[in-house]
């Protein structure tokens, strides 16, 4: 005759203490509680399936009280009743978690928003951008464990086809940095885009267009004064010319580190293009820019209009964005410059590099400091933002009136300048 079992209390449970060997108590249907030496209190099930005895862990008490481990009980015994094992159910139901927080769109959303603090806001949505458009709806559901290098460059091949090279390769590098990130979180195994070197063309290096002929850029100042645009616009064409600025630095200029009764403007180094390990280095640091009298007077001008807001040159659809990308080439192309092979907003960077150091002779690690490049001294240690600042705030004035100078047809600015900067 079996032995009558008595259905467990949580009284009971409550006092029972840990004894030398494991102890089962019995609560009835296959359900026990495992008491260990060490005090823990495991739920199982015992339950045959296909004539074999199987154990299936329900949980530790109190976290499973008494009354969820029956629940549970009753759940695995009407898929035994259904022919189906509560245990293989279980393994796939884990594997489908896993599987669904193991994604490579949820780890790479996951690395982006840890990181992307840490980067200008430009390059933080172009990056997420990227993996949106181009990998995610291909790869974006399946488990960046199984991943491997050609079903990856499959989604690179479709760039390289569209003529986009330049983006095939940023996705790839994009992808790469997910895929290390999944290894050191502990969802990946290896990272599968070395195996794909050599797998796509070498990208061509491309110089942007710009004007260095001092007659041509008189003839573009002139363009730019006569331009018909947004006055946000207008502004932003005429000060390019007068600072030493990438495009993105210009376009997302803030009002907050614009002094112009001090006639300076400190950028956050988080904010400028360099290197991940530079912009590390140098993180709390700004990159000082003075401003030439010519400067401080279109931005008094501009702040009346943009003043209140956050950003010096705002999107023209909210001003809690700055201007897009496109807006300063789109501005010189309806001037008539064809941005491929003329004139880019980058371009204005590689005009005044280039006439300082060839027809005006300035000393180049003055130029080189306006152009917050990595300038060590002669014992490899970093200029600070302050280097030369005397010299850098002359030779902005006298850039600024030497660009007023072609702009009116007069060659006599050089010497000006020369005799500033020299």
């Amino acid at each position: 005759m079996a032995k009558k079992i008595v259905p467990l209390t949580d009284i009971k449970i409550k006092a029972i203490k840990p004894q030398t060997v494991a102890k089962k108590m019995f609560d009835g249907g296959g359900l026990f509680l495992l008491v260990t030496p060490s005090g823990g209190k495991l739920w199982h099930l015992k339950y045959r399936f296909g004539g074999i005895e199987k154990l299936l862990t329900l949980g530790a008490y109190p976290q499973t009280s008494l009354t969820k481990a029956r629940q549970k009980r009753d759940e695995a015994k009407l898929l035994l009743a259904e022919g189906v094992d509560p245990s293989a159910t279980r393994k796939a139901q884990k594997a489908a978690e896993t599987e669904e927080t193991g994604t490579f769109e949820v780890v790479a959303r996951e690395w982006h928003a840890k990181f992307s603090p840490t980067w200008a806001s430009g390059h933080s949505d172009k990056i997420i951008r990227r993996l949106e458009l181009y990998i995610f709806p291909w790869l974006g559901n399946k488990p960046i464990r199984s991943i491997t290098a050609p079903e990856v460059l499959t989604c690179l091949r479709r760039l390289e086809e569209k003529g986009t090279l330049d983006t095939a390769h940023r996705a790839k590098q994009n992808c790469g940095q997910v895929f290390r990130y999944a290894i050191a979180t502990g969802r990946a195994d290896r990272d599968p885009t070395p195996d794909l070197r050599g797998a796509l063309p070498a990208i061509q290096k491309q110089h942007y267009a710009a004007i260095t002929d001092p007659e041509e850029a008189g003839a573009l100042l002139r363009a730019i004064d006569g331009y018909k645009g947004g006055f946000v616009t207008l502004c932003a064409l005429k000060l390019a010319p007068l600072f030493f600025l990438r495009p993105g630095e210009l376009r997302q200029a803030e009002w907050a580190d614009i002094n112009l009764d001090q006639a300076t403007w400190n950028i956050p180094v988080e904010r400028l293009k360099l290197r991940v390990t530079e912009k590390v280095r140098r993180k709390g640091e700004f990159h000082l820019v003075p401003l030439a009298a010519q400067a401080v007077a279109i931005l008094r001008e501009l702040q009346a209009l943009t003043g209140s807001g956050r950003y010096v040159f705002p999107s023209m659809r909210t001003d809690t964005r700055p201007m897009s990308d496109n807006t300063v080439n789109a501005a010189l192309r309806r001037l008539g410059y064809d941005t491929k092979t003329e004139m880019t907003g980058h371009g204005f960077r590689a005009m005044a590099r280039t006439i300082l150091d060839e027809v005006l002779h300035v000393r180049p690690e003055i130029v080189e400091h306006q152009l917050a490049h990595a300038v060590r001294d002669p014992l490899g240690r970093a200029y600070n933002r302050t280097t030369h600042l005397p010299e850098r705030r002359k030779m902005m004035q006298a850039w600024a009136d030497y660009l007023d100078g072609l702009k009116e047809g007069k060659a006599d600015k050089i010497v000006q300048l020369r005799k500033a900067s020299g």
